[in-house]
């Protein structure tokens, strides 16, 4: 079951926020991840998973927070594999699909109008 989260912002249009902190819950299998604005996200493991291309057999080892600029986070699994993680990633809704939808300030979902087609397109007819 997907569950669309309501703080989550549209593809491209999130605010940024500083990662304070972020922690791997097993028995949840998410990642708890908290911005320095207040907000925090419960980040399935399996779409960072996805989104990295890990092995389903891969397990967690540790997890490591970027000190420098605290944009994000690395995960570290036991076959050598890392996932990266930036902070779009955990506070934007992504792009396609599952997008297609944007939580208005009414508090209703309404579709977004499709994308515009760019490029060359053939003319009704056949040929140029």
């Amino acid at each position: 079951m997907k569950v669309l989260n309501p703080l989550k912002a549209p593809f491209g249009k999130a605010r940024f926020s500083r990662v304070r902190d972020v922690c791997y819950r097993q028995w949840e299998d998410a990642f708890e991840v908290e911005f320095d604005d207040g907000l925090a996200f419960l980040e399935p493991h399996g779409t960072i998973r996805a989104a990295n291309k890990i092995a389903p057999e891969a397990v967690v080892e540790r997890v490591e927070r970027d000190d420098e600029l605290r944009h994000g986070f690395f995960v570290h699994y036991n076959n050598g594999q890392t996932a990266e993680v930036s902070w779009a990633f955990i506070r934007e809704l992504p792009p396609g699909k599952s997008a297609a939808y944007e939580l208005r300030e009414t508090g209703k979902l309404i579709a977004r109008e499709s994308a515009p087609k760019y490029g060359r397109t053939k003319p009704e007819g056949g040929k140029r």
